[in-house]
């Protein structure tokens, strides 16, 4: 790669990186290890592409696609379902704004991974039906349908356990 390039490479990760791990947090479900393991293949699939992606309109939406594309890939190839349990969080945190996020967390990690995917794109990133359709491959209906069953699973399982931690 020439230096040029690997100067705007440098720079796009020193800006992207941060808000990629979050995204791949949620997609992770508050998996502090898979997340990081997210992080880095799309940041090397965006690398071996940086030619390409860099004279795109939006490297960050390419990255945000390599991400939930690598999640998907990862939850399809994965041959054990196993799971940790006990996690340590990394960091003490205190408040209702940590109960409220594991919470939530722990909820999406009972979803499917492509609804997890579509909830992240659509809720966490804000994205439209049309980039998450274009970002997922799905159609825009998919992804509107698919959202709507999500959510409904999504209340399903948190109840009314929501209510008491959301300060009033």
């Amino acid at each position: 790669m020439k230096s040029a390039q690997e100067d705007a490479y440098l720079e796009f990760v020193t800006a992207r990186a941060k808000a990629l791990y979050r995204s791949a947090y949620a997609l992770a479900a508050g998996d502090t290890h898979l997340a990081e393991d997210l992080v880095q293949e799309t940041l090397s699939r965006v690398y071996v592409h940086w030619g390409r992606v860099a004279g795109a309109n939006s490297p960050a939406a390419y990255a945000q696609t390599v991400l939930v594309r690598t999640f998907l890939s990862l939850r399809r190839r994965r041959s054990s379902g196993e799971r940790p349990v006990g996690n340590m969080p990394d960091s003490p945190e205190s408040g209702p704004d940590a109960a409220l996020r594991l919470t939530l967390l722990e909820a999406l990690g009972q979803l499917p991974p492509r609804d997890r995917a579509v909830l992240l794109l659509r809720y966490w990133e804000g994205h439209s039906i049309e980039e998450t359709a274009q970002m997922l491959r799905l159609s825009s209906s998919a992804v509107r349908s698919q959202g709507t069953r999500a959510l409904g699973r999504l209340r399903a399982l948190l109840g009314d356990s929501l209510s008491d931690l959301v300060p009033q």
